[in-house]
């Protein structure tokens, strides 16, 4: 019994239209279905058919497939985890049994690619620059936040390269072609160095080791390019640089260990002809060296205190302060006697050293002149040495008499490290006031494969220095408490070349089967394709066959006439004058043989007899028939095609390949710089 609903229609009649993800989804699964999956049947019919053979398998296209995979992989992924690996902090640190150092590293250089870096390089290339150069950085990082989670990272300045040229507010760029660039572009320069940075500092983790008491990232020393040197610094420029990465000039105690940095490019106008006329320049930094050896020692009583599980400060006296005794005031400090740890001086640019003073032997770029054997490097190596020089917004190394200055004023100094010449130096200053056996002073690679190193590197650092409640070393000694590595990257330029050689050996390999295909050597692969209707004898006596499992053969008397059109290389073609069906047969399709009319001499079905003509046409309709026939030529639902010879054959063999081999190679490519 029908049941109606309260409108008084069929309960059932009408449903609810299909939801939109629904109506997707059937789509998709139809274009599966009757798109997709007979494309795929049509490519792998082959396999099915055992067309595949070992020789095929080891074609010319899939061996380089395969080498182009592996140096894909290789280059991609395998390169720069191989490089950090090799690189672990257990590898070469050499402390005692039962240390716990701490664990730092230097990033010097990285100098992010923009405008200013390559001016008149076209648009596409400068792009791809771009993108390559910061992936690496990117890349890298990552993998040393991953694998070597190091406690603390320093940034020895030049984050941007043209940081300095971008206008402010109040400072508009001299120079025409940098104009259009204002703080908006330097915000985005700014966001570019945290995606790179900032948000894969915690790839690893963000807790603190066992035994430390956190990490820390630092990145506030500026350099030239950010800045300016000397008096090619602006005031509006320095100040949104430290607004963003904080106080140029520094104290940290870390692991230990006092870290001083100082902004060194502003220092500089100091060494000018007339200093008095930019006091605003270099004032602030030394002011700041003025303080710095009260400050050490003022952080150090804080950390102590620390350690100690203390307040860092003491308290407060209670009493009141007239107002002009407010703006004085102080955070008390404890006056506690303690000894200074070992003091870590980072600066941008190098300290001055006498010229020709050598970098040793892992200066990339420049290595140690060569030497007899047996004999002692050379103590002038201009050509390994940092060249005492300068140009526009840049020197390569601080003037002697403030290098003496800084010295002077922070005092104790036993290590200095800094950066701006992009490749290693390593140079022991027995000239300035340090803590004894001189200032060893290590200028760190570039982090970037663009700024002139074929292996771009960073520097690690590992400090073991256990005290007492007052600072005094356990060790008895405070002139061992510090180990570095210096930790190689790939040589990305050369990833390239090796790309640029084996897409040379592509088209050369890719070439030389194109020509054998043409000289007939090698057989064109030609894709497998099969046609609706048998177009051959073999194909004719397979339809046969399949027709005779039906038991649907046609009368043993009409035999001969049968074989005769399947052993045909063509298929016969309805003459025009052949009768065609109007109305279905009487008894129906399908009817079983001996229900057939006695007036007809073939059984059912009677498709497997179309086209077939009686004996008794005349012989200008079988003349027609055969014209006809010769004309149409083969039947078969693939579009027919002039056969390619020569060049054109090259060109088709060259140009399939070669895409099919591009065509897996590049989906391998993206996919693994996808995925990292």
């Amino acid at each position: 019994m029908t049941a109606y609903d309260d409108y008084g229609m069929p309960v059932g009649a009408y449903s609810e239209p299909e939801s939109l993800p629904h109506q997707v989804w059937r789509v998709a699964r139809a274009f599966a279905l009757y798109r997709v999956k007979p494309e795929m049947d049509k490519r792998w019919i082959g396999i099915r058919r055992g067309n595949w053979s070992l020789r095929r398998l080891f074609s010319a296209a899939w061996v380089l497939v395969v080498v182009w995979w592996v140096a894909v992989y290789f280059g991609e992924r395998s390169a720069i985890r191989n490089a950090v690996d090799a690189c672990r902090w257990e590898n070469w640190e050499q402390w005692g049994d039962g240390a716990n150092p701490h664990r730092l590293v230097f990033v010097a250089d990285p100098q992010l690619i923009d405008p200013h870096t390559y001016p008149g390089r076209p648009w596409p290339l400068n792009d791809l620059t771009i993108r390559y150069v910061d992936q690496y950085l990117r890349r890298t990082y990552s993998r040393i936040q991953e694998v070597l989670y190091p406690d603390t990272v320093f940034f020895l300045g030049d984050l941007f390269d043209g940081g300095r040229e971008w206008s402010t507010h109040t400072h508009k760029n001299p120079d025409k072609q940098w104009q259009q660039y204002g703080d908006d572009f330097w915000m985005n320069e700014y966001r570019r160095f945290g995606r790179i940075f900032f948000s894969h500092w915690g790839d690893g983790g963000l807790e603190g080791r066992p035994g430390q008491p956190g990490r820390k990232l630092i990145s506030s020393l500026p350099g030239n390019h950010d800045l300016g040197f000397a008096r090619g610094v602006d005031t509006s420029v320095r100040d949104r640089f430290n607004a963003y990465f904080g106080d140029s000039n520094r104290i940290d105690i870390v692991g230990n260990h006092t870290f001083v940095s100082i902004d060194s490019v502003s220092l500089e106008a100091k060494g000018l002809a007339n200093p008095q006329a930019v006091q605003h320049l270099w004032k602030p930094t030394t002011d700041f060296l003025d303080n710095a050896k009260k400050q050490k020692r003022r952080l150090i009583q804080r950390e102590l205190r620390i350690q100690q599980e203390l307040q860092p400060y003491p308290g407060f006296e209670h009493k009141v302060l007239e107002r002009e005794e407010l703006a004085k005031a102080e955070i008390p400090h404890s006056d506690d006697d303690v000894t200074e740890f070992p003091t870590v001086l980072l600066s941008h640019v190098p300290l001055f050293r006498p010229p020709g003073t050598p970098c040793g032997p892992m200066r990339e770029k420049y290595p140690p002149t060569p030497v007899g054997k047996g004999e002692e490097p050379l103590e002038k190596d201009h050509r390994n040495a940092i060249s005492l020089s300068g140009g526009y917004q840049y020197q390569n190394v601080l003037h002697e008499e403030i290098t003496v200055d800084i010295a002077d004023k922070i005092g104790d100094i036993r290590y200095a490290f800094s950066g701006d010449d992009h490749d290693y130096c390593e140079v022991l200053h027995h000239a300035y006031t340090s803590g004894g056996g001189g200032i060893k002073e290590i200028t760190v690679k570039s982090l970037s494969w663009a700024m002139g190193v074929r292996h771009p590197g960073m520097l690690m650092v590992s400090m073991w220095n256990p005290v007492d409640e007052r600072g005094k070393p356990l060790s008895g000694d405070a002139s061992k408490t510090l180990q570095t590595h210096l930790c190689l990257m790939p040589d990305q330029l050369g990833i390239f070349i090796r790309y640029a050689g084996l897409f040379g050996l592509t088209l050369f390999v890719l070439a030389v089967r194109a020509a054998l295909v043409v000289r007939g050597v090698i057989k064109p692969q030609q894709p497998v394709e099969t046609p609706l209707l048998p177009t051959n004898s073999s194909s004719a006596e397979h339809e046969k066959a399949a027709l005779h499992s039906q038991d649907f053969a046609p009368n043993p008397s009409d035999s001969s006439n049968s074989s005769t059109s399947s052993n045909s290389n063509n298929l016969q073609v309805r003459n025009t004058q052949a009768r065609t069906r109007s109305v279905s047969p009487v008894g129906g399709y399908g009817l079983p043989a001996n229900s057939a009319p006695q007036s007809s001499k073939f059984s059912y079905p009677l498709v497997q007899h179309a086209g077939y003509f009686e004996p008794s046409q005349s012989a200008d309709q079988e003349k027609r028939r055969e014209a006809q026939a010769r004309a149409w030529g083969n039947v078969s639902t693939k579009k027919s095609s002039g056969k390619k010879t020569g060049m054109s054959l090259f060109w088709a063999e060259f140009g399939r390949s070669l895409g099919s081999v591009a065509l897996l190679v590049l989906t391998w490519y993206f996919w693994l710089i996808a995925r990292w």
